[in-house]
């Protein structure tokens, strides 16, 4: 007996919406069927806690008279003259850069593989944000 839960519709999953909710809210593997391709429903906890695993490590650096933060990687980076301020403006400029990633940068070649770090940010509020980019999370 299989405890994944797996809807073969819409229509079958949205009849056992709660059902569904409830088995990911427990970790449980849930798909949702729809014409040829397959969705998975996860618990955002779970999905945002594991993609940070899989990001590259923020680097935060003193340089200059001032502090910079930056993702190996990724186009985003934030520079100001105390800590604080730098993972203030490195958080603005991750929102920042997930709002052009969703509205025309995910097609883009040199971002498309960009998804799991939009996905971190859109499901993680500022505190979760600060945490990750200062180590706190590791």
């Amino acid at each position: 007996m299989s405890v994944a839960a797996h809807f073969d519709s819409n229509s079958t999953a949205r009849a056992h919406f709660k059902d569904l909710l409830d088995a990911a809210r427990r970790g449980r593997v849930v798909t949702v069927q729809r014409e040829t391709s397959r969705a998975a429903v996860v618990d955002s906890e779970r999905l945002r806690a594991t993609l940070v695993g899989a990001l590259p490590l923020p680097q935060v650096v003193a340089e200059d008279g001032g502090w910079s933060v930056f993702l190996p990687g990724v186009p985003v980076a934030a520079d100001a003259a105390t800590f604080d301020e730098a993972i203030k403006e490195m958080i603005v400029a991750l929102r920042e850069y997930a709002d052009d990633w969703q509205e025309h940068l995910l097609d883009a070649p040199n971002h498309r593989n960009n998804w799991a770090l939009v996905q971190v940010i859109e499901l993680s509020d500022d505190t979760q944000l600060r945490e990750w980019l200062v180590g706190a999370a590791r």
